[in-house]
């Protein structure tokens, strides 16, 4: 987010970029998209029983589409008290920095990152540090799923579209999004400059299962790496 320490963004920038997180898409279509996401990596076939952290969880879309799909055990971490005070079921989410996850080694069998990982400050640094704490968190079986921004054709086309302003004051969708891209744009252009770097990290903690890049995203499915 916007801030002359992008690690440190100003409370007004944090909630300004909250607003337009909020205002983006309703909970029901976020929870549509999140279910789509989630099927077409096979979630279905994943155990009903299994521990699942969704991680950087937001208002909890994430979490309803697991729901869903039949899963009970599912916690939800976020930074943000706001937005998970918008969850309509807030008994299984905390308030914690994914950089330091409060979960007991090898005791979870899926963590979950839908468009968290971009807000990072850092890169490689602070992507380092997460994927360590979720391989640490993981059971040797167990498996991590994210989908990230991804510089694609597709979302350069989104992007001139943010910087038209007949467009955004016609698609509130549109203008949210690029709300949210100037509060954050340092470390939002520092992620989509750093895909081989990402990649490099993801691949350095977890064994690859399936990798696809498609209408601005990169989905990303892997085991732990066993030392």
């Amino acid at each position: 987010m916007t801030s002359a320490d992008p690690a440190n963004p100003s409370a007004s920038a944090v909630e300004a970029w909250e607003a337009a997180y909020l205002r983006f898409e309703s909970p029901a279509a976020e929870e549509r998209k999140f279910l789509r996401r989630l099927t077409s990596v096979g979630a279905r076939h994943w155990r009903r029983d299994a521990l699942i952290l969704d991680l950087f969880c937001g208002r909890g879309g994430g979490a309803r589409a697991l729901y869903r799909l039949g899963f009970d055990n599912v916690v939800g971490l976020d930074l943000s008290p706001r937005l998970l005070r918008e969850r309509a079921d807030s008994s299984s989410c905390l308030v914690a920095d994914c950089r330091e996850l409060p979960v007991a080694a090898g005791s979870v069998d899926i963590a979950v990152v839908q468009g968290g990982l971009h807000h990072l400050p850092t890169i490689p640094e602070d992507l380092s540090a997460v994927l360590s704490e979720v391989a640490r968190t993981l059971r040797p079986s167990g498996l991590l799923f994210v989908v990230e921004p991804w510089r694609t054709p597709f979302l350069n086309i989104v992007h001139r579209a943010c910087d038209i302003p007949l467009a955004r004051r016609v698609v509130g969708k549109l203008d949210a999004l690029a709300t949210m891209i100037e509060y954050e744009r340092d470390t939002y252009e520092a992620w989509l400059r750093s895909g081989p770097v990402i990649l490099d990290e993801l691949d350095r903690h977890f064994e690859r299962r399936h990798i696809r890049r498609r209408w601005g995203k990169l989905y990303y499915l892997g085991s732990p790496r066993i030392a």
